[in-house]
C-alpha cells in the first residue's frame, strides 16, 4: 500500500511545482537578502509538507472479530445517537458522525463487509461539517452496504466548507470487504454512518477514531 494515497498526487505535484518556482524567484531576484531567502523557502517546505500529510494512507490492521461495525474515517466523534435517515433507510437508526480535521487521514473506508446496493452523489451547499444540517445540505455522496445478514449499513461523505472534492469508488452490486477503501474527501469534512439501533455501540461522544481499526458497533 503506497503511503502516499494517489489522490493526492496531481495536487501534490503542482503544490511542489509552485513551491519551488517561489524558492526560484527569491534566489534569483533577492539573493543578497538572506533573511527573506529564509522566510521562503521556510513557508514553501511548510505548505509542501502540510499537503504531504494530508494525503498520507498509513497501513491499517483491521480487527478480524468482535465488530459490527468499523470507523469508515480518522477523527472525532461529533454525534452518536438515535436519529432517522431518510434517504435509504426511511427509520430510526442510530448515527454515529466523525469529523475529520485537515490534520487527520482522509480515507474513507467500508465499515462492513457485504454487497454494495445504493450509492448516490448529491450537489449541495458546503456548510461547516460540524454543522447539524450539513448531512442534508451539503454536498454528500451516500453508500449503502447490504451485510451477509440481511442488514442495511448507510455511510455519507460530506463535503465541508474546505473541502470540495468527494471521491467515492463504490459501484453497486460490488462485493467490499470491512477496512477496504471506499473513497477519499480533500480537505475538512466529515463522514456519518448508520446502523440498526438493536447493535451495541462501543464508543461515546468526543471519542477519537481510526478508519479501518477502531469498533463502532
Amino acid at each position: 500500500m503506497p503511503l502516499i494515497h494517489k489522490e493526492g498526487s496531481k495536487t501534490l505535484w503542482n503544490v511542489g511545482l509552485l513551491c519551488g518556482l517561489a524558492i526560484l524567484v527569491v534566489l534569483i531576484y533577492r539573493p543578497g537578502n538572506p533573511e527573506t531567502v529564509g522566510i521562503v523557502v521556510t513557508c514553501s517546505l511548510a505548505v509542501f509538507l502540510f499537503f504531504l500529510q494530508f494525503f498520507r494512507n498509513p497501513p491499517r490492521t483491521v480487527p478480524q472479530k468482535n465488530f459490527r461495525v468499523l470507523s469508515p474515517a480518522d477523527g472525532k466523534i461529533v454525534f452518536a445517537g438515535v436519529t432517522k435517515e431518510t434517504e435509504v433507510l426511511k427509520a430510526d437508526v442510530f448515527k454515529v458522525s466523525i469529523f475529520m480535521s485537515p490534520f487527520n487521514v482522509h480515507v474513507n473506508r467500508y465499515p462492513v463487509s457485504g454487497e454494495v446496493v445504493y450509492v448516490k452523489h448529491h450537489p449541495g451547499r458546503y456548510l461547516v461539517a460540524l454543522h447539524p444540517k450539513s448531512s442534508e445540505l451539503n454536498e454528500r455522496c451516500t453508500t449503502a452496504i447490504r451485510t451477509d445478514e440481511g442488514h442495511l449499513v448507510v455511510v455519507r461523505q460530506i463535503a465541508g466548507i474546505v473541502a470540495r472534492r468527494i471521491v467515492n469508488y463504490a459501484v453497486v452490486g460490488q462485493r467490499v470487504t470491512a477496512g477496504q477503501e471506499m473513497g477519499f474527501i480533500k480537505f475538512g469534512s466529515r463522514t456519518d454512518v448508520f446502523w440498526p439501533t438493536t447493535w451495541k455501540t462501543k464508543i461515546d461522544l468526543g471519542d477519537y477514531v481510526k478508519g479501518a481499526e477502531s469498533i463502532l458497533a
